[in-house]
């Protein structure tokens, strides 16, 4: 069962919305201050508890080298270097057991290096490493003056990453009906859950309690050391935004320029979440059916209706698998990510209509991250392990049935999926949630730059306020872009790539609610 809910930038970055260049309705302001210094020996947290950690960590050196294929790219051109970093498996025991984890840099192109900018770009679950090569290109005015560097988050790909079941198991689940209509199917559905996290701690061991959104904030405080930057330049997306938040909560001295983009609600709890997520999906499918001419209320019916058939009779298609309910949802999800991929969801849907789920098979695995071969990579495993280590609320399958009605109400097409995931995703899991909502309170931070998309989906614009109100006064700063898609920056918008790039490159801080149209 892969996550709506969290899963966001990396499986939709090429369907990120084309659009158009536009002015803005503020003026900016330029800071110009300087790095502060920062300790580079130890851990700081906000609470004032400090974690010393040893030499052999942060004077460790780097062995970079040329990067080598990975099982999900290509190895990247020779301008590109890679390193193994060793953080510790438990920061509560600093000097035990180490972990390594997997970074991928290329040195600024330019002159007048600032220093390295960190990227993550989602999930939590994304490989970095086999992503930041072919991000390059959208970012190449930054990487004049910074050196990229990204990393795949301890559990994840390179680094320990964690893999639940087989592909055939994976396969097999497909035929689980995630929105269960009945005792059996309810039954069916959560000894599924169950059996995955008994995959995930078989797998994982005693990695699982060490993979939470606070461990990896640590580890890159930890890079910053070792890659020999006094601040921390950061570019989170999606879920690299709540991490970000998590960052400057913890580090707000070290935390240099932080741009987030297609903001994560630091504000809700799992449930709060889903809503939200259940929220933005049926605004982009409102969106989708506005800007095709048809009446969003009918339009939605009809797919509702769709679904039911489904349910009732998977869909044939092209390669012999079985269309089922959930594998529709999740292809009727993927284009509504960007705008330039509305025409395969019209022509989708209308294949379905016609009795071939072969389009929206190919789109929902797509997004599952399985290849023509029927392999699958690991994204959604390492997705679900940081998240149940991250998340507290565990909603019983009870107290989902008794809020179906409100997801329902949000939306007639993603309610019961959505609903039904709180009390799936994390049923019967091995070790205990950290917190119900992240703490990303920055006292004494610098500006944080928190970038909402008015038509993002996954990450619904309201987010991005919260953020910013949530860092603190005179650190979250927010942009607004009216557009359409997944995140912002790189999406054609010629005023929110200039003010990010002026916030990133020059520390020019725009005017909190500056309007990009």
């Amino acid at each position: 069962m892969a996550r709506i809910a969290r899963w966001t930038a990396l499986a939709a970055a090429a369907l990120l919305v084309a659009g158009c260049g536009g002015g803005s309705s503020d003026d900016s302001k330029d800071t110009g201050k300087a790095d502060r210094s920062a300790d580079s020996s130890t851990s700081s947290s906000s609470s004032g508890t400090t974690s010393r950690l040893p030499a052999s960590l942060t004077a460790q050196k780097l062995g970079w080298g040329r990067c080598k294929a990975t099982s999900d790219s290509p190895a990247p051109g020779s301008d590109w270097q890679c390193a193994t970093l060793k953080v510790p498996l438990d920061y509560a025991k600093p000097g035990g057991e180490t972990i390594g984890l997997a970074l991928i840099r290329s040195k600024a192109t330019g002159g007048k290096r600032i220093g390295s900018l960190l990227f993550n770009f989602g999930g939590p679950g994304g490989s970095g490493v086999s992503y930041l090569p072919s991000y390059a290109t959208t970012v190449s005015k930054l990487h004049e003056r910074y050196d990229l560097v990204s990393w795949d988050p301890r559990g994840v790909a390179a680094s320990e990453g964690v893999r639940c079941r087989s592909d055939r198991a994976i396969q097999a689940a497909e035929s689980i009906d995630a929105t269960p209509d009945d005792s059996a199917e309810q039954q069916a559905y959560l000894k599924d859950s169950a059996d995955f996290a008994k995959g995930c701690e078989k797998a994982a061991g005693k990695l699982l309690a060490h993979v939470s959104t606070t461990d990896t904030a640590r580890d890159m405080d930890l890079m910053r050391q070792v890659l020999g930057d006094r601040k921390m330049h950061y570019f989170g997306i999606s879920y690299g935004t709540e991490l970000g938040g998590v960052y400057a909560h913890l580090f707000p001295k070290n935390a240099g320029r932080l741009a987030l983009d297609a903001v994560v609600d630091p504000s809700a709890d799992t449930v709060g979440h889903a809503k939200n997520q259940t929220r933005g999906f049926q605004r982009a499918l409102d969106d989708y059916f506005t800007a095709t001419g048809q009446d969003p209320k009918r339009g939605s019916q009809k797919i509702v209706d769709l679904l039911k058939r489904i349910d009732a009779k998977p869909l044939p298609t092209s390669s012999g698998r079985k269309l089922t309910e959930t594998l529709a949802v999740t292809g009727i999800v993927l284009p509504l990510y960007g705008e330039q991929s509305w025409p395969a969801l019209t022509s989708a849907l209308k294949a379905a209509e016609g009795g071939d789920g072969s389009e929206l098979l190919s789109l929902a695995d797509s997004y599952n991250d399985r290849d023509a071969s029927g392999h699958y990579g690991t994204t959604t495993h390492s997705q679900r392990v940081i998240s149940c280590l991250d998340d507290r609320q565990r909603p019983t399958p009870e107290e989902t049935k008794k809020r179906l009605p409100e997801f329902e109400k949000i939306s007639p097409v993603f309610g019961d999926y959505m609903g039904w995931d709180t009390a799936g995703w994390c049923h019967d899991w091995p070790v205990s949630g950290q917190y119900d909502n992240p703490e990303v309170s920055a006292p004494g931070a610098e500006p944080v730059l928190v970038i909402g998309n008015t038509g993002d989906p996954a990450t619904p614009y309201e987010g991005a306020r919260k953020m910013a109100d949530e860092l603190g006064k005179d650190v979250g700063v927010e942009l607004t872009w009216k557009g359409e898609g997944h995140g912002a920056y790189g999406s054609g918008s010629d005023c929110v790539d200039s003010t990010v790039d002026s916030y990133l490159l020059n520390g020019t801080v725009p005017k909190d609610g500056k309007v990009c149209s």
